[in-house]
């Protein structure tokens, strides 16, 4: 089965208890049915007693357990796609005082490991069941039918049309575009490289986007392209290492901007650039501010973000106050959900970099500028 990593389980600590031996019991037995299920692995799970007493805030028309939460291939812990997550997770189980569980997947699991997984979820009681990854659509389409009461969320899909299911898809391309203006003005050897985690549609959007926006800077710079796997199980999303040969080779080859799109594989295009000092430009989340990066964060000029958090957050409130979000939920540039972070001083000090940016995103958020899905 697919784990997380030593690092970042390590640093999750037990909360004090305030509960009663009993009580203490119940939750286990519930941890250890969810953790049997699909040969996934329980990261974490709270009782409501640990957040509030009676869902607190949540108010009385709430009447599930929490948020339950299934993380895509990489797991809790890969500075990206899956962390920005949980991030959502953890702000919306504290701001409405309600519990919540989430889950690893499993090495090499099937679609019915998934399925087991998410119905196994919804029958302890979570509301919202949320399949964090396109990966989760078959899965979220068979559960949504068993539980038509328990409304649930799938990221970075909109293929599942149920009454009870929300598709909260973004613009990555949008990012992305601006990932390539700022690319292609901070490059000194007019040559920039992008490294995407998979060869499917979804990265490509990432690709499309990034090389609209380099070549809306300049047409000549040179740009290099390198997917790492053909399919998700081969590891395209999860292996640093092959993250760090791709961005050897580019670099090599004179690329001294490279934009990743590949999940935990991107730690190691990260660290390959900062160790040969070349800038690297993040994903999903604003990577600059991750510690597990840290070391090389003067060498991350930005991060092409989406809110994947805020769409976790909006989807448990409409939960929570009884009125459930469903169908397409589309975030882009206009609602902020959808963006490039400017955490790093390095960056803001470049004030040609970040005008160029700044007026790409009026340009594509006024409509002036249309962009690209298709590489």
């Amino acid at each position: 089965m697919r784990r997380l990593s030593s690092k970042s389980r390590s640093s999750r600590k037990s909360r004090t208890s305030r509960t009663s031996r009993a009580t203490h019991l119940t939750a286990a037995v519930a941890v250890l049915a969810l953790a049997a299920a699909g040969c996934g692995k329980t990261s974490n799970e709270a009782s409501q007693e640990d957040e509030g007493k009676d869902n607190g805030s949540a108010g009385s028309s709430y009447k599930g357990k929490g948020i339950g939460l299934a993380y895509d291939i990489g797991g809790q812990g890969d500075q990206s796609f899956n962390d920005a997550a949980y991030a959502g997770y953890t702000k919306a189980r504290k701001e409405f005082k309600i519990g919540g569980v989430d889950m690893e997947p499993g090495d090499g699991e099937s679609s019915a490991d998934k399925i087991q997984r998410l119905e196994q979820l919804a029958k302890q009681g979570y509301d919202p069941v949320i399949g964090v990854g396109f990966v989760y659509a078959p899965a979220v389409e068979a559960a949504a039918k068993k539980f038509p009461k328990t409304t649930f969320g799938i990221i970075d899909d909109n293929t599942v049309k149920s009454a009870n299911v929300a598709d909260l898809v973004f613009h990555e391309e949008q990012g992305s575009y601006l990932a390539g203006v700022a690319a292609a003005k901070a490059s000194k050897a007019k040559h920039v490289g992008f490294v995407g985690g998979v060869d499917i549609p979804l990265i490509h959007k990432f690709e499309a986007g990034f090389v609209q926006g380099v070549k809306s800077v300049d047409p000549k710079i040179k740009i290099e392209k390198r997917y790492l796997t053909e399919k998700p199980e081969e590891g395209g999303f999860s292996s640093p290492d092959k993250g760090q040969n791709a961005a050897s080779g580019q670099i090599e080859s004179g690329a001294d901007v490279i934009y990743h799109a590949a999940g935990l594989s991107g730690q190691g295009v990260i660290q390959e650039a900062g160790s040969q000092k070349k800038w690297a430009i993040g994903v999903d989340s604003d990577q600059y501010k991750q510690k597990a990066l840290a070391k090389y964060k003067d060498y991350i000029l930005g991060s092409a973000f989406k809110d994947v958090g805020g769409a976790v957050y909006d989807l448990t409130e409409s939960v929570v106050e009884g009125k459930p979000m469903t169908g397409e939920q589309r975030y882009d540039l206009k609602s902020g959900r959808v963006g490039f972070s400017d955490s790093n001083p390095k960056y803001t000090a470049m004030k040609d970099v970040v005008a160029a940016v700044e007026k790409a995103e009026k340009d594509i958020v006024s409509g002036k500028v249309k962009v690209k899905i298709v590489p």
